[in-house]
């Protein structure tokens, strides 16, 4: 049974910090990418941050560049969101994902900001005020 579960989700104020986590089972070695996105009411979804599981290759979105940190432990199947100097506009819905890198015909491959994600949490809240 494929499983992503976010925890760590809370209110803080602008300047402060939180700390995401994402509990995963089941999943497959094919599953080589990680995502956290994020959804604010009335915007689309949005990836904030990527890692891949085997290089541990990471990737982050202008947005939030230098400001959060992706990170996982492979042994025990989690990875975190380290999100420091947190601003209003980073109030949203945090989900994580799983999938696959984006593969071409010519055997090369895109990173894991552009892979195809079909395995979802339920998400988790983050309110900055």
């Amino acid at each position: 049974h494929v499983q992503l579960v976010e925890s760590g989700g809370g209110s803080v104020q602008a300047g402060g910090s939180l700390r995401l986590s994402c509990a995963a089972s089941g999943l497959s070695v094919s599953s080589n990418c990680m995502g956290w996105f994020r959804q604010a009411p009335g915007k689309e979804r949005e990836g904030v941050a990527h890692i891949h599981r085997r290089d541990g290759i990471t990737h982050y979105s202008d947005s939030v560049k230098g400001r959060f940190t992706i990170s996982q432990d492979n042994a025990k199947n989690m990875m975190y969101l380290q999100m420091d100097s947190l601003e209003p506009e980073d109030t949203a819905m945090y989900l994580c994902a799983a999938g696959k890198v984006l593969e071409f015909s010519d055997g090369s491959s895109a990173g894991c900001e552009r892979g195809v994600y079909k395995i979802w949490g339920q998400g988790t809240q983050v309110t900055v005020s």
